[in-house]
């Protein structure tokens, strides 16, 4: 366990005791949260309410459960053979993370360091200056959702600005950090093809985007916005079509950029 001596992370020599955080879940994935198998940390709280989020009961971080860094680890042992032998790594997702810095911080380095993982930072970017150059080292992939390029639907998406993000994703360009963009597809929000053709020249300008994913629109988290009381405006908006996801993807890819 960690010691109130024991400053060997960034995190802990901030904190100057065990770190803790809040939780909503964690899960084993493949293909969707990083390279790999990997193992995923949902961290509890996000500043955005985005429209078409699947994960609405991870908005308010209270309703999380307060984890120690020691707890993620120790469960993230058990798996850490099978995910380096399928070429997986260790994704800390949300919720938005950097709502929680600190812990995630210390969930990356102790990810890498002391279990040897392939890591990953899942997030909107809206948060990027709560980044430290610490944590940002200690991860070596980041999955930057843009979910639009257009300021207008952004906003009418999240609920924020968009600035951020693209700041952000400019400053993990200037440090060389690798990056996959991921753009949520949702017929008559984000589909206009100059809202992604803005997207994709952007991510193309950066030249540290090594993928882009273009993930089509659902509907499976609609219970629970039913569940917590909330209005899921998206409920008549089908999914997009297989042609329609080719089309983004060859927008994408007419950029130079390698879309899936």
């Amino acid at each position: 366990m960690t010691t109130l001596t024991d400053t060997a992370t960034p995190a802990a020599a901030v904190t100057r005791r065990p770190v803790t955080g809040f939780l909503h879940s964690w899960d084993l994935s493949t293909g969707v949260d990083g390279p790999g198998t990997r193992f995923v940390t949902f961290l509890s709280g996000c500043p955005l309410t985005c429209l078409y989020c699947h994960n609405p009961d991870t908005w308010r971080m209270r309703d999380g459960k307060r984890t120690t860094a020691d707890d993620v680890l120790a469960e993230a042992a058990k798996y850490t053979k099978f995910i380096s032998a399928a070429g997986g790594g260790a994704t800390v997702s949300g919720g938005e993370p950097l709502l929680q810095p600190v812990f995630t911080g210390e969930l990356l380095h102790r990810l890498k360091h002391d279990l040897g993982l392939h890591t990953a930072l899942d997030t909107s970017g809206f948060l990027g200056v709560r980044a430290t150059d610490a944590l940002l080292r200690d991860a070596d992939l980041v999955l930057l959702d843009i979910k639009s390029r257009d300021r207008d639907t952004y906003k009418k998406v999240t609920g924020r600005p968009l600035r951020p993000t693209l700041d952000f994703a400019r400053r993990l360009a200037d440090g060389g950090k690798d990056v996959w963009v991921r753009f949520v597809l949702v017929p008559g929000l984000t589909d206009d093809p100059d809202n992604i053709e803005g997207v994709a020249r952007f991510a193309a300008s950066l030249g540290n985007v090594s993928r882009v994913d273009v993930l089509p629109f659902h509907k499976l988290g609609e219970a629970k916005w039913a569940a917590l009381g909330n209005d899921f405006t998206l409920r008549d908006t089908p999914s997009p079509t297989a042609g329609q996801v080719a089309t983004a993807r060859e927008i994408f890819a007419a950029q130079g950029l390698n879309a899936v």
